[in-house]
Protein backbone atom coordinates (compact mmCIF):
# COMPACT_ATOMS: atom_id res chain seq x y z
CA UNK A 1 0.00 0.00 0.00
CA UNK A 2 2.64 2.53 0.87
CA UNK A 3 4.62 1.82 -2.28
CA UNK A 4 1.43 2.25 -4.12
CA UNK A 5 1.30 5.56 -2.15
CA UNK A 6 4.91 6.67 -3.49
CA UNK A 7 4.32 5.65 -6.93
CA UNK A 8 1.04 7.71 -7.24
CA UNK A 9 2.65 10.80 -6.11
CA UNK A 10 5.53 10.47 -9.06
CA UNK A 11 3.34 9.85 -11.24
CA UNK A 12 1.24 13.12 -10.35
CA UNK A 13 4.64 14.64 -10.53
CA UNK A 14 5.68 13.58 -13.37
CA UNK A 15 2.35 13.61 -15.47
CA UNK A 16 2.92 15.59 -18.57
CA UNK A 17 -0.74 16.20 -19.90
CA UNK A 18 -2.46 18.56 -17.88
CA UNK A 19 -5.78 17.52 -19.23
CA UNK A 20 -5.81 14.51 -16.94
CA UNK A 21 -4.98 16.37 -13.85
CA UNK A 22 -8.65 15.01 -12.99
CA UNK A 23 -7.43 11.46 -11.93
CA UNK A 24 -5.65 12.55 -8.74
CA UNK A 25 -8.35 14.87 -7.85
CA UNK A 26 -10.18 13.75 -4.41
CA UNK A 27 -13.48 12.23 -5.53
CA UNK A 28 -16.53 12.78 -4.22
CA UNK A 29 -17.69 11.59 -0.59
CA UNK A 30 -18.15 7.67 -0.63
CA UNK A 31 -18.31 7.16 -4.18
CA UNK A 32 -16.15 4.29 -5.92
CA UNK A 33 -16.55 2.17 -9.55
CA UNK A 34 -17.12 -1.35 -10.03
CA UNK A 35 -15.39 -2.48 -13.24
CA UNK A 36 -14.27 -5.44 -14.29
CA UNK A 37 -12.71 -6.39 -18.14
CA UNK A 38 -12.76 -9.58 -20.22
CA UNK A 39 -9.61 -9.80 -22.16
CA UNK A 40 -7.80 -12.28 -25.14
CA UNK A 41 -6.54 -14.52 -22.37
CA UNK A 42 -4.82 -14.07 -19.46
CA UNK A 43 -1.05 -12.82 -19.99
CA UNK A 44 -0.90 -9.25 -19.33
CA UNK A 45 2.26 -8.76 -21.51
CA UNK A 46 0.70 -9.60 -24.83
CA UNK A 47 -3.08 -10.19 -24.48
CA UNK A 48 -5.66 -7.40 -24.58
CA UNK A 49 -8.80 -5.97 -23.65
CA UNK A 50 -11.52 -6.83 -25.91
CA UNK A 51 -14.43 -5.45 -23.29
CA UNK A 52 -14.53 -2.82 -20.28
CA UNK A 53 -17.18 -1.99 -18.39
CA UNK A 54 -18.42 -0.17 -14.91
CA UNK A 55 -20.92 1.38 -12.76
CA UNK A 56 -20.74 3.94 -9.76
CA UNK A 57 -21.50 3.66 -6.04
CA UNK A 58 -22.76 6.18 -4.09
CA UNK A 59 -22.79 5.53 -0.48
CA UNK A 60 -25.09 1.86 -0.31
CA UNK A 61 -26.60 3.03 -3.96
CA UNK A 62 -25.26 1.47 -7.28
CA UNK A 63 -26.24 3.61 -9.62
CA UNK A 64 -26.96 1.41 -12.49
CA UNK A 65 -27.70 4.14 -15.10
CA UNK A 66 -24.21 5.37 -14.59
CA UNK A 67 -22.86 3.06 -16.34
CA UNK A 68 -19.66 2.49 -18.84
CA UNK A 69 -19.42 0.23 -21.78
CA UNK A 70 -17.37 -0.36 -24.20
CA UNK A 71 -16.30 -2.93 -27.02
CA UNK A 72 -12.28 -2.62 -28.19
CA UNK A 73 -10.82 -4.24 -30.82
CA UNK A 74 -7.74 -6.68 -30.08
CA UNK A 75 -4.33 -6.43 -31.70
CA UNK A 76 -3.93 -10.09 -30.02
CA UNK A 77 -5.38 -13.25 -31.43
CA UNK A 78 -8.52 -14.32 -29.46
CA UNK A 79 -7.26 -17.34 -27.39
CA UNK A 80 -9.61 -20.80 -27.37
CA UNK A 81 -9.84 -20.94 -23.37
CA UNK A 82 -10.67 -17.49 -23.31
CA UNK A 83 -13.12 -17.37 -26.24
CA UNK A 84 -14.57 -20.67 -23.51
CA UNK A 85 -15.18 -18.38 -20.60
CA UNK A 86 -16.78 -14.78 -22.27
CA UNK A 87 -18.05 -16.90 -25.33
CA UNK A 88 -16.57 -13.49 -27.95
CA UNK A 89 -15.15 -14.45 -30.77
CA UNK A 90 -12.83 -12.41 -32.76
CA UNK A 91 -15.94 -11.55 -35.07
CA UNK A 92 -17.74 -9.75 -32.26
CA UNK A 93 -15.38 -7.60 -31.36
CA UNK A 94 -13.73 -6.95 -34.63
CA UNK A 95 -15.92 -3.71 -34.64
CA UNK A 96 -15.23 -2.33 -31.80
CA UNK A 97 -12.98 1.08 -31.00
CA UNK A 98 -9.15 0.41 -30.54
CA UNK A 99 -8.34 0.60 -26.50
CA UNK A 100 -6.68 3.71 -26.99
CA UNK A 101 -9.90 5.69 -28.08
CA UNK A 102 -11.94 3.40 -25.07
CA UNK A 103 -9.54 4.48 -22.60
CA UNK A 104 -9.82 8.27 -22.08
CA UNK A 105 -13.80 7.70 -22.08
CA UNK A 106 -13.13 5.15 -19.19
CA UNK A 107 -10.53 7.61 -17.86
CA UNK A 108 -13.27 10.34 -17.79
CA UNK A 109 -15.92 8.07 -16.41
CA UNK A 110 -13.93 6.93 -13.04
CA UNK A 111 -11.60 9.89 -12.45
CA UNK A 112 -10.04 9.57 -9.08
CA UNK A 113 -12.98 7.23 -7.56
CA UNK A 114 -11.58 3.94 -5.79
CA UNK A 115 -12.07 0.99 -7.65
CA UNK A 116 -13.82 -2.17 -7.04
CA UNK A 117 -13.18 -5.44 -8.59
CA UNK A 118 -12.94 -9.32 -8.00
CA UNK A 119 -9.12 -10.09 -8.39
CA UNK A 120 -8.78 -6.30 -9.36
CA UNK A 121 -5.04 -6.52 -9.69
CA UNK A 122 -5.24 -8.11 -13.14
CA UNK A 123 -7.94 -5.79 -14.70
CA UNK A 124 -5.92 -2.94 -13.17
CA UNK A 125 -2.69 -4.54 -14.53
CA UNK A 126 -4.66 -4.73 -18.01
CA UNK A 127 -5.47 -1.14 -17.92
CA UNK A 128 -1.89 0.24 -17.14
CA UNK A 129 -0.59 -1.29 -19.82
CA UNK A 130 -2.28 0.93 -22.04
CA UNK A 131 -2.03 4.04 -20.16
CA UNK A 132 1.64 3.93 -19.40
CA UNK A 133 1.97 4.53 -23.22
CA UNK A 134 -1.16 6.47 -23.54
CA UNK A 135 0.14 9.19 -20.60
CA UNK A 136 3.34 7.34 -19.24
CA UNK A 137 1.42 6.99 -15.71
CA UNK A 138 -0.63 3.91 -13.86
CA UNK A 139 -3.63 4.24 -12.58
CA UNK A 140 -3.54 6.47 -9.61
CA UNK A 141 -7.30 5.40 -7.93
CA UNK A 142 -7.41 3.26 -4.97
CA UNK A 143 -7.82 -0.14 -5.04
CA UNK A 144 -10.87 -2.44 -3.09
CA UNK A 145 -10.89 -5.70 -3.70
CA UNK A 146 -14.05 -7.92 -3.04
CA UNK A 147 -12.56 -11.34 -2.32
CA UNK A 148 -10.39 -9.68 0.69
CA UNK A 149 -13.61 -7.88 2.14
CA UNK A 150 -15.18 -11.05 1.43
CA UNK A 151 -12.32 -12.85 3.52
CA UNK A 152 -11.98 -10.77 6.31
CA UNK A 153 -16.10 -11.19 6.99
CA UNK A 154 -16.05 -14.93 6.77
CA UNK A 155 -12.68 -16.25 7.89
CA UNK A 156 -11.07 -13.42 9.43
CA UNK A 157 -11.55 -15.30 12.78
CA UNK A 158 -11.15 -19.03 11.48
CA UNK A 159 -8.69 -21.12 13.29
CA UNK A 160 -5.55 -21.84 11.23
CA UNK A 161 -6.27 -25.00 8.95
CA UNK A 162 -10.28 -23.93 7.88
CA UNK A 163 -10.91 -24.26 3.96
CA UNK A 164 -11.00 -21.56 2.41
CA UNK A 165 -13.40 -20.59 -0.97
CA UNK A 166 -12.74 -17.44 -2.38
CA UNK A 167 -14.49 -18.43 -5.66
CA UNK A 168 -16.58 -15.97 -7.37
CA UNK A 169 -19.24 -18.80 -7.31
CA UNK A 170 -19.17 -18.44 -3.26
CA UNK A 171 -19.52 -15.10 -2.47
CA UNK A 172 -22.16 -14.60 -4.75
CA UNK A 173 -24.02 -17.87 -2.55
CA UNK A 174 -23.17 -16.72 0.71
CA UNK A 175 -24.23 -12.89 0.27
CA UNK A 176 -27.36 -14.31 -1.80
CA UNK A 177 -26.75 -11.74 -4.87
CA UNK A 178 -28.77 -12.95 -8.26
CA UNK A 179 -26.18 -14.71 -10.37
CA UNK A 180 -26.42 -12.73 -13.51
CA UNK A 181 -24.63 -14.59 -16.46
CA UNK A 182 -21.31 -14.81 -15.92
CA UNK A 183 -17.72 -13.35 -17.71
CA UNK A 184 -20.32 -10.42 -19.28
CA UNK A 185 -17.95 -7.29 -18.43
CA UNK A 186 -20.87 -5.54 -17.13
CA UNK A 187 -22.63 -7.68 -15.21
CA UNK A 188 -19.20 -9.25 -13.33
CA UNK A 189 -19.01 -5.08 -12.37
CA UNK A 190 -22.44 -4.92 -11.21
CA UNK A 191 -22.39 -8.30 -9.10
CA UNK A 192 -18.98 -7.17 -8.02
CA UNK A 193 -21.07 -3.56 -7.05
CA UNK A 194 -23.33 -5.76 -4.93
CA UNK A 195 -20.70 -7.88 -3.27
CA UNK A 196 -19.05 -4.46 -2.11
CA UNK A 197 -22.42 -2.91 -1.25
CA UNK A 198 -23.17 -5.71 1.11
CA UNK A 199 -19.97 -6.66 2.80
CA UNK A 200 -19.15 -2.73 3.40
CA UNK A 201 -22.80 -3.08 5.23
CA UNK A 202 -21.82 -6.10 7.30
CA UNK A 203 -18.80 -4.58 8.20
CA UNK A 204 -20.49 -1.40 9.14
CA UNK A 205 -23.13 -3.07 11.48
CA UNK A 206 -20.24 -6.11 12.69
CA UNK A 207 -21.97 -8.79 10.82
CA UNK A 208 -19.82 -12.48 10.09
CA UNK A 209 -20.60 -14.65 7.35
CA UNK A 210 -21.15 -17.95 9.09
CA UNK A 211 -19.08 -20.71 8.61
CA UNK A 212 -20.28 -24.32 8.51
CA UNK A 213 -18.23 -26.69 10.53
CA UNK A 214 -14.78 -25.88 9.69
CA UNK A 215 -12.92 -28.24 7.72
CA UNK A 216 -9.29 -28.31 7.61
CA UNK A 217 -6.68 -28.78 4.72
CA UNK A 218 -3.10 -26.35 4.11
CA UNK A 219 -3.54 -22.77 3.95
CA UNK A 220 -3.16 -20.54 1.08
CA UNK A 221 -3.90 -17.73 -0.43
CA UNK A 222 -5.81 -15.40 -2.32
CA UNK A 223 -5.99 -17.10 -5.73
CA UNK A 224 -8.77 -17.79 -7.48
Amino acid sequence: MFARRIKRLFHQISLGDQSYRFMFEPPPDDDVVAFDCETTGLDVAKDDIVTIAAVKIRGARILASERFEAVARPDARMSAEAIKVHRLREADVEGGKLIFKVLPDFLHFVRGRPLVGYYLEFDVAMVDKYLLQLKGIELPNPMIEVSQMYYERKYGDAPPGTAIDLSFKAIVSDLGIPMLDQHDAFNDAMMTAMMYVTLKDMKERGVRIARARDSVRAPHGFGA
